[in-house]
């Protein structure tokens, strides 16, 4: 009787360790088959671009393709959907960007919960908005602006890149935090927004600083002000929005994240090594000249991070009623 029990403690043992056991084995053998990239966003933008550039890194350190897929749609809503219906084994990420913590309160009825359904792994860079006005407007620096505008209330027309978007968002709180009335122009694209806006059929626009800076340095636009907290390496002369209005800060950010429930070693094991891409300077390089500046943090304070840009941006939305288009 004894010698039977002894022989069921033994196996009752190594069955709760197996699972222990197991999981540096994980780790360590992951990935054995192609791992896909989503990004909610069609190719050749800045999310695909990381995509691509980390995803690239992951494939010459672990030795299976990363392959890149996008889900274009719904203000990347219909990626993330994906992601979040994927098995959590490690083989199906999602590109995370700040339009994430936006839709949250954007969109009235999504089929998941972002903060409960993806899990974050890494971050990669954050990248700064600029304010920008056509070179035949009298303002030659925010406060100047500021004081026009509110000279001339309704009858200043601020383009943006879509309804919704991070340079929509900094507009709208830069709006809410001076108390100026200007008219929101919507267009399908900072692109042909940055045409209208050079062409004088709107005065302003809040962009991301990888698509405006040539216009800038060509004389093209004026910037008043980068939105980020410190200013750019880009454009180091131009200073920043809280250096006018106190407080203000806005900015895009990049990273992975899987779905929830994907094993924590194997988590903890794309975080060091997109961490040690982002030392890696060539990878820094690149991330500049796409207008960024790394931002390596853990799985636990990238969560951080999503949760204050969700509540963050929620106020701004539900203050102003901006709708999804």
């Amino acid at each position: 009787m004894q010698l039977v029990r002894r022989k069921f403690l033994r196996l009752a043992t190594a069955t709760v360790a197996a699972p222990v056991l197991l999981r540096p084995a994980l780790a360590q053998t992951y990935p054995t088959r192609p791992v896909r990239i989503i990004v909610g966003f069609i190719a050749g933008g800045s999310l695909d671009l990381l995509a691509r550039l980390i995803g690239q890194w992951l494939q010459e350190q672990l030795g299976q393709p990363f392959v890149v897929e996008n889900r274009p749609g719904a203000g990347g809503n219909i990626g993330t959907e994906a992601v979040v219906r994927a098995a959590p084994d490690g083989y199906t990420l999602l590109m995370v960007s700040n339009s994430a913590a936006i839709n949250a309160t954007l969109y009235d009825k999504l089929n998941f919960v972002f903060l409960r359904d993806i899990a974050p792994i890494a971050s990669i860079s954050r990248a700064s908005i600029v304010m920008t006005v056509n070179p035949l407007l009298a303002a030659k620096t925010v406060p100047e602006f500021i004081s026009h505008a509110k000279a001339n209330p309704g009858k200043i027309n601020m383009a943006s890149g879509g309804i919704g978007t991070g340079p929509h968002l900094a507009a709208e709180l830069f709006k809410t935090m001076t108390g100026i009335d200007a008219l929101h122009v919507p267009y399908r694209g900072s692109a042909p927004a940055l045409t209208d806006l050079i062409g004088g059929q709107v005065q302003t626009m809040f962009d991301g600083l990888a698509s405006s800076i040539e216009h800038i340095k060509g004389g093209k636009l004026r910037a008043l002000a980068v939105t980020t907290a410190i200013r750019s390496e880009a454009l180091p002369e131009i200073p920043t929005m809280g250096e006018f209005v106190a407080g203000y800060e806005a900015s895009g950010w990049f990273g992975v994240g899987a779905p929830k429930a994907t094993p924590v070693e194997i988590v903890d094991n794309l975080n060091k090594q997109i961490n040690a891409a982002l030392a890696d300077p060539k990878i820094k390089a690149r991330l500049s000249d796409l207008g960024g500046t790394v931002l390596s943090l853990s799985p636990s304070n990238f969560g951080k991070l999503i949760a204050y840009e969700t509540e963050k941006w929620g106020k701004v939305i539900r203050a102003t009623g901006i709708k999804a288009e």
